[in-house]
């Protein structure tokens, strides 16, 4: 049942991994200071999502216990629940993009990445109040963590998306720190042909 959740997972916890499109436009300096202001900061983030997405698909074997599987999930959520915190800081404190309408693009973005730290709080305290004691309990329970996590990763994106499009998005995509960390264990996306597990 833990695989329906890191399946979830990696299809949308990391909404600006989007950033990894290279773009070979001179952009305004300005635009791209900015872009590097926040950039520097992403990247820690961006890396402990992926640690955070990998520990939850390391405890997706069928022998992993309950109460291993609950302790390794619900941290994971605090993690990706902090990341998205200080991306939502990193996004303020660097001030309004230098483009039209930056203000309103930046507090969109802000109040985005806000509520998703929120819903990742929310998700790990869910899962802390799962019973281990009963097997089909805590399947069903997990299946509803995984069912919620699908909807945050549909829900709040369109804010995210207008901070990457345009100018912003374009000098965000040059930045090394706004690129998707080299994968560890977590290329999850790209199954190889020997994993014959369906998830």
């Amino acid at each position: 049942m833990n695989k329906k959740l890191a399946a979830a997972l990696s299809g949308g916890a990391v909404l600006l991994m989007a950033l990894s499109g290279c773009s070979s436009d001179d952009n305004d300096n300005k635009v791209n200071d900015w872009a590097k202001k926040v950039c520097d900061q992403v990247q820690p983030q961006l890396q402990k999502i992926a640690a955070a997405n990998t520990s939850i698909q390391q405890a997706t074997s069928d022998s992993t216990k309950p109460a291993e599987v609950r302790k390794t999930d619900a941290a994971a959520f605090r993690s990706i629940s902090g990341a998205y915190k200080a991306l939502g800081s990193a996004v303020n404190s660097a001030g309004a993009p230098p483009v039209k309408d930056g203000e309103k693009i930046q507090q969109e973005a802000v109040k985005e990445l806000n509520s998703t730290a929120a819903a990742y709080q929310s998700l790990g305290t869910g899962v802390d109040a799962l019973d281990i004691n009963n097997q089909a309990k805590f399947a069903d329970g997990l299946k509803g963590v995984a069912d919620e996590l699908t909807k945050i990763s549909q829900s709040g994106d369109q804010a995210l998306q207008q901070l990457q499009s345009g100018e912003v998005g374009k000098a965000m995509a040059k930045q090394p720190g706004c690129q998707k960390p080299a994968p560890s264990a977590a290329g999850s996306a790209a199954v190889t042909p020997s994993a014959g597990s369906g998830s």
